[in-house]
C-alpha cells in the first residue's frame, strides 16, 4: 500500500530522526528522569513552527543544507548597528540598504530591538516582550518584511536574544510577582539572605558601580531575586524545563519571522552551581546542544551564536568540544583577538599577543569566529597574569598601562577613550571609545598635523585588515567604516548620562559619509575607500575560508605579528606592523613559506623575497600568498 505521508511530514521525520539523538542527550544530562515528557513538549513545539514555516524560507533551509559552510565563505561580511542610530525605524534601515550592499554586507546585526521595559534597560538587554519589537522602531511586520528585503540582497538578519534574564516588568516576572506558582520557578528568588549570601561568595560583580551584588529585593513578593546585571535584569531558572520550551517557541516563531542567526547573549551565566563564579557550566553546552539542534529540525537556515566573552580556555566549549563538538553555537566572538590587537598598537609589541593566541585549541572546523576591532560594549582587559608572564610582563601593571593609554593619560598617547566601570577592589577599569578615536583620529584631527592624520588612518585600516584577514565574519561596527568619532554629546541624552558607553554609539552621521564619498582624499574618504577595498579583497580569497585556521608565525621582530593559513589553494602568510615605524627584517622565513616571490593581495605588488631583507612600512598589512 503506497504511503500516505506528506512531503512536508516525511521532512520533519527525517529531521527528527537525525538530530532528535542529540536533543534527547543535552536534555537528558539536564531534566533527567523528565527527558521523555520535554522531549514530546519539543516535537509538539517544532511540529507547529515547521507548519508555519513561510515558503521562501523553506527554501532557504534547503539552500543551507547544500551549503552548510555559508557562515564560514570569505564573502561574509558582518554590520553591526542600532536601529534607531542607523535609520530611526525598521522601515528606515530597509530604505538605506544601498549603502550596506556598497559595503559588501551580508549579514546585518541590529541591536536589541525586541521591546524592553521603560526606562533604563541596560540598552535594550532587558526585553519585557520577546514577541513585539520597541514601538518607536515599528512592529513585528516591519521586521518580517525587512528580512525579506535583506534576503533579496543576500543579507542574514542578526538579532539579540537574551537568554539568562529578562525585565522586570515581562508578564513572566509580573505572573511570578502575583503569586503564579509556576511562573515564580521560571526565577531564583530566596525568602532571606542566607543562600544569597553563600552565593555571593564566589560571584563576580558585573557592573561595580551602578549594579553591585547580584541579588534583589522584591518588595511585592517579598523575597530576594537573582540579578546578576542589574536590579531590573531577573534571572532565568534554566533548571525548570519550561524555560526551555519557552525559549525554543520563541526563537522558532522569530525564526519564521526571517531572523536567520540568533545572537545568545549572556549565555555563559544561564546555569548556577555553588561556589563557581557561576558562569561557563558544563550544563550551559548540553543546554545550547538541545536548543541548538531541535531548531534545526524546524528552521535549518537558522545559526546560532555565542556572546560568551570569558577566557580562551572557556571559550572553544561554546563552538563545541569533546562531546559537543560540532553541536552547539556556530560561531562566537573572538575577544582575545580584539583585546590582544589593542595591547600590541598600545605596545608596539605583539609578543603578548603571540602568546595569547597560540594558547587557543583549534575550534571545530564547521564553526567560525566572529571577529571584530570594536562593538556596543566596552573593552575589557581579558589579559590573564599567565600570559603576560610568558611575554615578560607584570599582568596588573600592563593592564593598568593600557587602561592609562586608551584614557589618554599615558605620555604619547594618541587615543582619546573614557574610563568605564573602575573597580578600586581589583583595580580593572575598563575602556570606551570609537575606533577612530581610539586609534588617534580624533587627537589627529585636532592637531592638524597630517603625519598624524596618515598614521590614525593607517591604524585604523591595518586594525581592520587583520580581523578580516584572520578567519571568521569580520563585524564592522557602524560608522568604523568611515572613522566615526567618539559623540562628543552622550551625556546628554536622557537615560545615558551615567553610561559613558554611549560615547561609541553615536547616530549614524549621514552628512559624513555623503563628504566622504565626495572627498575620498579626506581621512573619512581615505578610511571608507580603504575598507571598502579590504571586504572586496576579502571575497576574491578562498584561503579565508573560516574552515582553515589562522597560526600564530614567531615574529622576527617583536613589533610584526605574522599569521599563517593552509588552505589547499595555498599557504597564506599575513604580516601587519604594528608601530609608526619601518621594520627592516629578514626575508628568508617568508622565501621559506612561500618560495622565492610572494604576491600582496592588499597592494597587488609582487614581493621578491629572494634577497636578504625586506621592510614592513608603518602600520602596513600585508596579505601574501606564493606568487605564481
Amino acid at each position: 500500500m503506497a504511503s500516505m505521508e506528506s512531503a512536508a511530514d516525511r521532512t520533519f521525520r527525517l529531521r527528527w530522526e537525525r538530530w532528535s539523538p542529540d536533543i534527547r542527550s543535552g536534555l537528558a544530562a539536564v531534566h533527567h528522569d523528565r527527558v521523555d515528557e520535554v522531549l514530546a513538549r519539543v516535537e509538539t513545539i517544532l511540529r507547529s513552527a515547521a507548519a508555519a514555516r513561510p515558503d521562501d524560507l523553506r527554501e532557504l533551509d534547503e539552500a543551507r543544507l547544500l551549503r552548510p559552510d555559508w557562515l564560514q565563505d570569505p564573502s561574509m561580511m558582518g554590520y553591526v548597528a542600532y536601529t534607531d542610530r542607523y535609520a530611526g525605524t525598521l522601515t528606515g534601515v530597509g530604505e538605506r540598504l544601498d549603502h550596506l550592499t556598497s559595503l559588501g554586507v551580508s549579514y546585518l546585526h541590529l541591536m536589541p530591538l525586541l521591546r524592553p521595559r521603560e526606562g533604563a534597560n541596560d540598552g535594550g538587554y532587558a526585553v519585557a516582550d520577546h514577541r513585539s519589537v520597541r514601538p518607536d522602531l515599528g512592529t513585528m511586520d516591519d521586521l518580517s518584511a525587512l528580512a525579506a528585503q535583506l534576503r533579496e540582497r543576500g543579507m542574514s538578519l542578526v538579532l539579540d536574544l537574551v537568554v539568562n534574564h529578562v525585565a522586570a516588568e515581562h508578564e513572566w516576572a509580573e505572573r511570578a510577582i502575583a503569586g503564579d506558582q509556576k511562573y515564580r520557578d521560571y526565577f531564583i528568588t530566596y525568602p532571606d539572605r542566607t543562600e544569597p549570601d553563600a552565593w555571593e561568595r564566589t560571584l563576580p560583580e558585573v557592573f561595580p558601580d551602578f549594579a553591585p551584588g547580584n541579588f534583589t529585593w522584591n518588595e511585592r513578593m517579598g523575597r530576594w531575586v537573582w540579578t546578576t546585571f542589574n536590579a531590573y535584569q531577573w534571572d532565568l531558572n534554566w533548571a525548570n524545563p519550561d524555560v526551555f520550551c519557552e525559549f525554543l517557541d520563541i526563537i522558532c516563531t522569530l525564526a519564521n519571522r526571517g531572523v536567520e542567526v540568533f545572537r545568545l547573549d549572556a549565555i555563559a551565566f544561564i546555569w548556577k552551581r555553588l561556589g563557581t563564579t557561576c558562569q561557563n557550566q558544563p550544563e550551559v553546552h548540553q543546554l545550547t546542544q538541545a536548543l541548538r539542534q531541535a531548531v534545526r529540525i524546524a528552521a535549518p537556515a537558522v545559526a546560532f551564536k555565542a556572546e560568551a566573552i570569558v577566557s580562551p580556555d572557556d571559550l572553544i566549549a561554546y563552538l563545541g568540544a569533546g562531546e559537543h563538538h560540532g553541536l552547539v553555537s556556530d560561531m562566537a566572538y573572538h575577544n582575545s583577538l580584539m583585546v590582544q590587537l589593542w595591547s600590541s598598537l598600545a605596545a608596539r609589541d605583539t609578543r603578548l599577543t603571540e602568546v595569547a593566541l597560540d594558547r587557543f585549541a583549534a575550534k571545530p572546523t564547521t564553526t567560525t569566529w566572529g571577529t571584530y576591532v570594536r562593538c556596543h560594549d566596552d573593552i575589557g582587559w581579558a589579559i590573564t597574569d599567565a600570559d603576560a608572564a610568558a611575554a615578560g610582563l607584570d599582568g596588573f601593571a600592563h593592564r593598568a598601562f593600557l587602561s592609562d593609554f586608551y584614557a589618554g593619560l599615558a605620555p604619547g598617547s594618541f587615543a582619546r577613550g573614557l574610563v568605564f566601570q573602575h573597580n578600586p577592589a581589583t583595580g580593572d577599569r575598563r575602556i570606551s571609545g570609537s575606533c577612530a578615536s581610539l586609534a588617534g583620529l580624533e587627537t589627529a584631527l585636532t592637531s592638524e598635523d597630517e603625519g598624524r592624520i596618515t598614521d590614525a588612518v593607517a591604524r585604523h585600516l591595518m586594525l581592520h585588515a587583520v580581523v578580516m584577514g584572520f578567519g571568521g565574519v569580520p563585524l564592522l561596527y557602524m560608522g568604523d567604516e568611515l572613522g566615526m568619532l567618539n559623540d562628543a554629546d552622550w551625556a546628554t541624552e536622557a537615560g545615558h548620562e551615567d553610561d559613558n558607553r554611549w560615547v561609541h554609539r553615536p547616530r549614524m552621521d549621514w552628512d559624513l559619509l555623503a563628504a566622504a564619498e565626495a572627498d575620498h582624499a579626506s581621512p573619512h574618504g581615505r578610511i571608507l575607500v580603504g575598507m571598502r577595498h579590504l571586504i572586496g579583497v576579502r571575497r576574491r580569497t578562498p584561503h579565508l575560508h573560516a574552515s582553515v585556521e589562522s597560526r600564530v608565525v614567531p615574529s622576527p621582530d617583536p613589533r610584526l605579528l605574522v599569521l599563517r593559513r593552509d588552505h589547499p589553494v595555498g599557504a597564506m602568510l599575513q604580516v601587519y606592523n604594528f608601530s609608526e615605524q619601518t621594520v627592516w627584517v629578514d626575508a628568508q622565513p617568508f622565501a621559506d613559506a612561500l618560495g622565492p616571490a610572494a604576491g600582496d593581495l592588499i597592494s597587488g605588488h609582487r614581493w621578491n623575497l629572494a634577497t636578504d631583507r625586506v621592510s614592513i612600512q608603518p602600520y602596513q598589512p600585508l596579505w601574501w600568498v606564493a606568487d605564481r
